[in-house]
């Protein structure tokens, strides 16, 4: 055999192994980082999602719960990670709000690559069963006679569900006192227990306990009822016209990963978003599947990041 056929078979047989590892992707399990506490809104979704992302890729999707910071914990901790598909990001509307209110320890644009959105899902205004208010009306006129009394909860400062509390504050002119968790179960068990006055809850985690008693549904932030609760009116037939906010979900991989895995991932997360189990489990918890690529849910966020921005300018909202 010459020296050039020698050298040709050498480098086939060192190549094959790096080749064949590629094509195998994935070859061990995933980690699926969720920055919410579980059997919050972002935890129920992704775990329904994780399900079938497992049967879909051969390898167990693995969730694991990061709660903190309004999200920032373990967004962080997926920006820092290896960029090899094996550690994946769950966020949530979040992601978009934290760069225009707190000092950041990573950069959300330069240090994470969006793979699909997931879903989308309107809130729940809710307040315990107990309250003495059953409609939006009664609730704001409550506010008004007891200025500062009210509270209301969120899952973190410059989550979703503290924007909207300020927007209806904003424009009700109402004053209420904002009280943040570190995730949505532990904010969705003070509202049932009555420690706090009110919480706009993702539909995700807060649907069961309305239909269950244990929350009592005022509004929700969509601009159609949701077919999950038809007796339940919108903020906009309250009285606030063109209020509308959707939560959303999404996946993420560290900055850098190959191009072949995020391409692999966005497509078994968009078969997933399409499968009729996945879609009927999401749906019963008041999700929208949406599915996207890459650039699409990439061009979603930069509106989103410059809406929320804007309104933490002119709102002047601060997490302090």
């Amino acid at each position: 055999m010459s020296l050039l056929k020698k050298l040709i078979v050498s480098l086939a047989v060192a190549c094959s192994p790096v080749l064949a590892q590629a094509q195998a992707y994935p070859s061990k399990p995933i980690r699926l980082v969720v920055p919410y506490s579980p059997g919050g809104g972002a935890d129920n979704a992704a775990r329904v999602i994780a399900n079938t992302l497992s049967s879909n890729l051969g390898q167990q999707v693995v969730i694991e719960n990061r709660p903190g910071g309004s999200g920032i914990i373990g967004a962080q901790t997926v920006a820092r990670a290896e960029p090899d598909g094996y550690t994946v990001l769950y966020d949530a509307s979040a992601f978009a709000v934290n760069p225009a209110i707190r000092k950041m320890p990573f950069d959300a644009v330069k240090d994470l690559m969006p793979v699909s959105l997931a879903v989308t899902v309107p809130n729940v205004f809710v307040v315990p069963p107990t309250a003495p208010y059953k409609t939006v009306q009664e609730f704001l006129d409550y506010a008004r006679k007891n200025p500062g009394k009210l509270t209301y909860a969120s899952y973190g400062a410059g989550s979703a569900a503290h924007l909207i509390g300020e927007l209806l504050k904003n424009q009700a002119k109402i004053d209420l006192l904002h009280v943040p968790y570190k995730g949505g179960a532990p904010a969705l068990t003070d509202v049932m227990g009555g420690q706090v006055d009110s919480y706009f809850a993702n539909a995700a985690s807060g649907l069961t306990y309305v239909k269950s008693g244990k929350l009592r549904a005022l509004a929700v932030t969509s601009t159609k009822r949701m077919a999950n609760l038809p007796d339940v009116p919108t903020l906009a037939e309250s009285g606030f016209k063109n209020f509308e906010v959707l939560e959303w979900n999404g996946f993420f991989v560290p900055k850098g990963t190959p191009n072949d895995v995020v391409a692999r991932l966005n497509k078994e997360i968009q078969t997933a978003l399409k499968d009729a189990g996945t879609r009927q489990k999401l749906e019963g918890l008041g999700l929208d599947p949406i599915g996207s690529s890459p650039d699409e849910f990439a061009k979603f966020l930069q509106t989103e990041m410059s809406r929320w921005a804007a309104l933490v300018k002119t709102n002047k909202i601060s997490v302090d």
